[in-house]
C-alpha cells in the first residue's frame, strides 16, 4: 500500500500544475484497478460541483451521482453507489487542513475491498493536497469554478483570502464572502501558529474596486506586524497608520481583530469599530460584548487596547460584518434584530463549513433573494477545547 502511495505521490508531483487531474486518473487507474474516475470542485458560492472538464474522464452527469457528489461533499465522508452490473463508484472528498475543494470520483469494475476502500481515501488526500499546490499554478481549476465572471474587485479579495477553511483539533473554522462574484471591501483573514489562531474580519469603506484596494493594503498591513512577531495591538496600529497616510482619514476601515489560545480557549480582541461578534452556547446566541474603538486609519499614531474573553468547550463563535448584521431590504427590522439569531440557531447540529452557508442562504431569503445591497461576510469558529486536542 505504501508503495502504490508513492507512485501516486510521485506521478503528481511530476505531472504539469495544469495536469494534475490527468497524472491522477492515469495512477488511479494503475493502483486501485480503476475504469475511470472525475474530479469535481466547489464554485465560489459552495452552491455546486462541476467537473474539471476532461474528455477522457467519465461525466456524472444524472442528478443521482450529482447528490452522490454533494452528499460526499457536505457529510466529508466516503460514499458507495453500485449498480446492478456490480460497478462501483467511490466518491472521495478533496481536503487538505479543513478546506474543502472537491470531490474525486473512482469507478472501480466491482466492489472494493475494505483495504481498496481505505487506499482509494489515501489517494485522495494525495490528489487534493496536489490540486491545492497546482491551483497556485494555472487557472484552470479556479476557471472551473466560477460560474460567471467575478468583477475585478471580487477578484481581488478572492486572491487575498486564506482559504474557506481550516481544521484543528482544538477547533474548527470557516468563511464565507458574498455576493461571491461582486464582493468589494469586506474580507476575512487567519493564520494559526505556535497554537495560536489569529482571525480578523473587516468591513471595507467604500464600494467596488476602491473598497477591494483599500482592504488589500489593510490586510497586507496586518499580515506584515503579524509576521513580524506583532501582536493584534501592533497589527492594529500599523494598519490604522498605513491607512492614515495613505488616505489621510477620508478613508478608514471598521476591523477585529481575534487571537484564540488553542490550549485554553483564551481570546483576546481588538475592536476597531465592528464588525459584530455573536456567540451560540447551548440554544442561545448572544453578543460579545467589546469596547467599539475607532475604525483603522481615522486617525494618525491611533492607540489601540486589548480585551479579552473565554470559550468554552462546545462554543461557537459568529462573526459577521454589517452586511450581514444591519441588512434592512424593506425597510423592516434588520437582519440582526431577530432573523440572523434564529439561522444561527439552526445550525446548531452542521460544521461550520455548513454553518456559513446557512446563516447566509437565510440571509439572502431575508432579501427576497435579491441580490444582497451590501457586502456580507459571516466567519464560523467551533472550539472543541484543549481536552479534545489532548486525546486526538
Amino acid at each position: 500500500m505504501a508503495d502504490a502511495l508513492t507512485g501516486v505521490s510521485r506521478a503528481l508531483r511530476e505531472a504539469p500544475p495544469d495536469r494534475v487531474v490527468e497524472a491522477a486518473d492515469r495512477a488511479i487507474r494503475s493502483v486501485l484497478g480503476a475504469s475511470g474516475t472525475a474530479v469535481f470542485v466547489a464554485d465560489y458560492r459552495i452552491n455546486g460541483l462541476w467537473p474539471v472538464v476532461d474528455s477522457r474522464q467519465p461525466e456524472v452527469a444524472d442528478q443521482a451521482g450529482q447528490s452522490m457528489v454533494q452528499r460526499c461533499f457536505s457529510s466529508q465522508q466516503p460514499v458507495r453507489d453500485g449498480d446492478a452490473g456490480g460497478r462501483c463508484r467511490l466518491y472521495l472528498p478533496l481536503t487538505v487542513w479543513g478546506e474543502r475543494l472537491g470531490v474525486l470520483m473512482v469507478e472501480l469494475p466491482q466492489e472494493p475491498s475494505e483495504e481498496v476502500a481505505a487506499r482509494a481515501v489515501d489517494v485522495a488526500g494525495e490528489v487534493a493536497m496536489a490540486l491545492r499546490a497546482a491551483d497556485q499554478e494555472t487557472d484552470r481549476y479556479r476557471r472551473a469554478r466560477r460560474r460567471e465572471r467575478l468583477s475585478m474587485a471580487a477578484e481581488l479579495q478572492w486572491e487575498l483570502l486564506p482559504g474557506r477553511s481550516l481544521s484543528h483539533d482544538a477547533f474548527h473554522l470557516a468563511g464565507q464572502l458574498e455576493p461571491a462574484y461582486t464582493v468589494g471591501g469586506d474580507h476575512f483573514d487567519w493564520s494559526l501558529d505556535d497554537d495560536r489562531l489569529t482571525v480578523t474580519v473587516l468591513n471595507g469603506d467604500s464600494i467596488g474596486l476602491a473598497a477591494a484596494l483599500l482592504t488589500a493594503v489593510t490586510v497586507n498591513a496586518m499580515r506584515n506586524a503579524r509576521r513580524s512577531g506583532g501582536g493584534l495591538v501592533e497589527q492594529a496600529e500599523l494598519a490604522s497608520d498605513t491607512v492614515y497616510y495613505q488616505h489621510r482619514g477620508h478613508r478608514h476601515v471598521a476591523t477585529v481583530l481575534l487571537e484564540l489560545d488553542c490550549v485554553t480557549g483564551r481570546v483576546r480582541a481588538v475592536d476597531a469599530g465592528s464588525p459584530h461578534l455573536m456567540r451560540l452556547r447551548g440554544g442561545s446566541v448572544t453578543r460579545v460584548a467589546l469596547d467599539q474603538q475607532l475604525p483603522l486609519g481615522m486617525f494618525a499614531e491611533t492607540r489601540y487596547d486589548l480585551q479579552e474573553f473565554d470559550l468554552d468547550p462546545g462554543d461557537r463563535l459568529f462573526v459577521v460584518s454589517d452586511g450581514v448584521w444591519g441588512a434592512d431590504p424593506s425597510g423592516r427590522e434588520t437582519y440582526g434584530q431577530r432573523a440572523m439569531a434564529r439561522s444561527m440557531r439552526a445550525t446548531r447540529l452542521q460544521p461550520p463549513t455548513e454553518a456559513v452557508g446557512t446563516v447566509m442562504r437565510e440571509l439572502q431569503a431575508f432579501h427576497a433573494d435579491a441580490d444582497l445591497r451590501d457586502d456580507a461576510v459571516v466567519v464560523c469558529l467551533d472550539w472543541h477545547g484543549s481536552g479534545d486536542r489532548e486525546g486526538g
